[in-house]
């Protein structure tokens, strides 16, 4: 029996937990791709170059045997990958694909079901994947915006909530960027905007997936810029952030300083420096300076307390206020699990007031 070809939903429904083979070059790999997948090129990206002109300028026969020629030395090593991937996932079945579901991930399928691995190739490849993914981003989602003053804790309110048993999207974590000028530190080099789409996407499937349908669903996330350091998110899903019932987190500032400091003074002074330069214009000259000096002389706190003064002007420019559903908890210190509690006391008692 042959590889079996599943549609993008089937998988999503189905085979969502089996290990995937993204069978493209590197640079297609790196680019964007399905979350979780394995790249095992066929060709790298130079022999996929050499075989697409060949496929162009000459004749597909040609291309075919060129292809042929970078792909028999490699078929050994490809099972043995093959074998490793599904032996850490502790099973026989394989996802498969390419771009277009064409020759590429038509060979490898071939030689892993050969093997004796049974091989799901995905139809439509990648191009089919992100057929799926723009118009899931862009339906309308059960959305519950936090929101808060700089330094009120709300990522770790998320992962709170998460530990909770409650539907969290982290875009953020996603985006692998803070949102401030010193959002990356610390933290991994972004993903493309590609990439980010299909992690918001992956999480969004998981959630509806793992929804019990006797309970509405709900997903907290965090009111983010349209702009998540170079990342800019998908208009039609900002677009339901900004309409989405929102809550704002009011924490005293002191309280948010003592966790910005515990949260950013671990860094190099030259890091902290070199986020004070890139907001510098927007700070104000005298302010930069003053924040500088004052990371220059290790007083942390006072350089931040600069910062978050001007972040707090600049939140509130923001006018959440203004959205159709706006609601305002205050709360003494910025504890995660605190913070939790409050805010699912302050929806539950919404929700019984709307059910009165």
């Amino acid at each position: 029996m042959g590889a079996l070809t599943i549609a993008v939903n089937e998988w999503n429904e189905k085979y969502w937990h089996l290990p995937i083979i993204d069978v493209r070059s590197p640079a297609e790999y790196q680019q964007a791709h399905i979350p979780g997948a394995v790249n095992i090129p066929l060709f790298n990206n130079d022999e996929r170059r050499i075989v697409g002109t060949a496929y162009k300028q000459e004749s597909r026969e040609n291309a075919i045997k060129l292809g042929l020629d970078f792909y028999g030395p490699k078929m050994r090593p490809i099972v043995e990958q093959a074998e490793d991937i599904a032996a850490n996932a502790g099973t026989k079945q394989l996802v498969v694909h390419c771009w277009r579901g064409g020759m590429r991930s038509g060979a490898i399928s071939w030689l892993l079901n050969l093997y004796g691995f049974k091989v799901h190739t995905l139809q439509g490849g990648y191009k089919a994947y992100r057929n799926w993914v723009l118009p899931l981003l862009e339906q309308q989602h059960p959305l519950q915006v936090i929101g808060g003053y700089t330094g009120t804790g709300k990522t770790r309110l998320l992962q709170q909530l998460q530990s909770q048993g409650e539907a969290v999207i982290d875009l953020e974590a996603l985006a692998s960027h803070r949102g401030s000028a010193f959002g990356s530190l610390g933290l991994p080099p972004q993903p493309s905007a590609e990439q980010f789409e299909n992690n918001l996407a992956q999480v969004l499937a998981a959630l509806y997936r793992q929804h019990h349908q006797h309970t509405p669903l709900r997903m907290w996330v965090e009111g983010e810029s349209r702009r998540i350091g170079n990342i800019n998110v998908n208009h039609l899903f900002y677009n339901q952030l900004v309409s989405a019932p929102f809550t704002f987190i009011d924490v005293p500032f002191e309280e948010r300083l003592t966790s910005i400091v515990q949260e950013y003074g671990q860094f190099e002074p030259t890091l902290l420096i070199d986020g004070v330069a890139r907001i510098s214009k927007r700070l104000g000259g005298l302010n930069a300076k003053a924040a500088i000096e004052s990371i220059t002389q290790n007083n942390i706190r006072e350089a931040f307390a600069i910062l978050l003064s001007y972040y707090d002007k600049y939140y509130e420019r923001s006018s959440f206020e203004q959205r159709p559903t706006y609601t305002r908890i205050t709360c003494t210190h910025t504890d995660a699990a605190y913070l939790a509690e409050q805010l699912l006391m302050h929806h539950q008692h919404q929700t019984d007031t709307i059910h009165e």
